[in-house]
């Protein structure tokens, strides 16, 4: 029943998206109706999902508000996050030891995760704004700081708005203002000498086409997991049957499918999250170089990149992209030491206090830094012709389907028992592969410095961050100290970078 309130909540704020678009367009009313009924619309959804436990994301929202205003901008990044995060702990542990332990249902935390990344994103944009010298910052913290404190409305509808109070995903406070207060969009080509072209203007470029795609891959993801994904449990790897009698290439090869089966879920609601985001407007980022609209500010996963990975960081830089984002900007960029160690953590604290979760991002860990390893000291070596570089994608491939589902599977069984049990039938061979590998293989070592973590590459790739930068967009707000020229310098010096 969680899960079908879930969905039609969900098709509801879809329809309201269409109805927030058409009747209370930036053209026709005013940023503050526009805050205004998207939290009561956002509100209402949750209260009907989740009960008086949609009380939470009022009181972790208003609390954090309170602390951003009573600190100052100089540590409130640093008090908001270990409150934001502490609270969501708190409510998961309740959530997972006191009600439902191992249950999947809509539970009233996935939207506190959301609202976890907003409020802890936004208290560093302000920190990066109204605290740090300018030439401190990175490109993207400069482009995305935030030069003013928010009113608690704007707070509120920014947290819980009806467009993503359920299902995310995350956006940044300058990009969901713009769409607010409907600033015209811009085509911003940068030209080999380094200056930008602007082509034309269009002020409200139709979602119709990428909603109508959207919804499609939602019925289709819809089909296959009611159809298929419950004939391939996860939990069937570990059946004391089939380890005994299936041979180790059938083993790897149903780890393999029973992993693939179990994505679709996540790809319905993430890319249904994104289409009411569309259809109310939001996520518009640009224009290719054909000026087709491109409506994927704020997509989440890249399906054919996913399932097509030849890599573990392709992989993770098109699985849940907007989080994969969120802990590079709170994390990573700002780790004093080592930065992947201290993100993966920080992905389990967020996920959840399922020892399982731990168990993959630990693991996570070895293969990120094993595949690093390999691909810095060979992969020059295969791409010297077309047909050595195709057989050696089909192996990387292959390897990285392995690693991947060998890796999540704590992810799913969530328990620390059945998932030694898996781990052991395998005799931690991965593991064991990981560490040989960076025991013969050097990895980069990192600059000092502002360079440190531009020296060696994150999981998740520093170009989507930049092309995101260039084309997405979006300006400041109206009290922002910079103008608009200066922002799109900003960008295309990311971009250069």
């Amino acid at each position: 029943m969680d899960k079908v309130n879930f969905v039609v909540c969900q098709l509801f704020a879809l329809l309201a998206a269409v109805w927030f678009r058409t009747y209370l367009h930036s053209s026709k009313t005013s940023p503050f109706i526009r805050h205004v009924v998207a939290t009561l619309l956002g509100l209402y959804l949750a209260l009907f999902c989740f009960g008086w436990y949609a009380l939470h994301f009022v009181i972790q929202s208003g609390i954090s508000y309170y602390i951003m205003i009573i600190t100052g901008v100089e540590n409130m990044h640093k008090y908001c996050f270990v409150f934001a995060l502490g609270y969501l702990t708190v409510c998961q542990i309740t959530r997972v030891y006191i009600f439902d332990y191992g249950q999947y249902s809509a539970d009233f935390s996935g939207p506190m995760m959301i609202i976890t990344q907003k409020i802890t994103s936004l208290a560093f944009e302000i920190h990066d704004g109204m605290f740090r010298k300018n030439e401190d910052l990175t490109p993207s913290q400069r482009c995305l700081a935030v030069r003013r404190m928010p009113s608690l409305l704007e707070y509120l509808s920014y947290n819980c708005n009806f467009m993503g109070i359920l299902a995310g995903p995350l956006c940044s406070y300058k990009d969901y203002i713009t769409f607010i207060e409907g600033r015209s969009y811009q085509l911003q080509q940068s030209e080999a000498n380094g200056k930008e072209d602007t082509k034309y203007e269009q002020t409200d470029p139709s979602p119709n086409i990428a909603v109508a795609q959207k919804l499609l891959i939602c019925g289709l993801s819809l089909l296959f997991h009611m159809t298929i994904t419950k004939t391939l449990p996860v939990e069937y790897n570990i059946d004391d049957n089939f380890r005994a009698t299936a041979s180790w290439p059938v083993r790897f090869f149903y780890l393999y499918v029973s992993l693939m089966a179990a994505r679709p879920k996540y790809y319905f609601a993430w890319t249904l999250a994104d289409a009411i985001n569309n259809a109310a407007g939001f996520g518009f980022r640009g224009y290719d170089k054909n000026g087709v609209t491109r409506w994927d500010l704020i997509s989440n996963l890249r399906i054919q990149q996913i399932e097509f990975s030849t890599s573990f960081k392709m992989f993770l830089d098109n699985w849940n992209i907007q989080t994969a984002l969120w802990l590079k900007r709170v994390c990573y960029e700002r780790a004093t030491f080592s930065p992947t160690i201290q993100t993966f953590i920080l992905s389990a604290i967020w996920h959840g206090v399922y020892p399982g979760y731990y168990l993959t991002f630990l693991t996570g860990v070895l293969m990120t830094l094993a595949a690093r390893a390999i691909r810095n000291n060979i992969r020059h070596y295969f791409v010297q012709s077309a047909a050595v570089k195709l057989c050696y994608d089909i192996v990387t491939w292959m390897a990285t389907q392995a690693a991947i589902s060998y890796t999540v599977v704590p992810f799913v069984l969530l328990s620390v028992k059945p998932s030694l049990t898996f781990y052991s039938s395998c005799y931690f061979c991965l593991h064991i592969a990981s560490i040989l590998v960076l025991l013969v293989f050097p990895l980069k070592r990192t600059q000092k410095g502002s360079k440190k973590h531009e020296s060696v590459q994150p999981v998740w790739s520093r170009k989507l961050e930049e092309e995101s930068l260039l084309q997405k967009n979006n300006y400041s707000t109206t009290n922002n100290s910079f103008s608009q020229n200066q922002e799109i310098t900003c960008r295309y010096q990311a971009l250069k970078q």
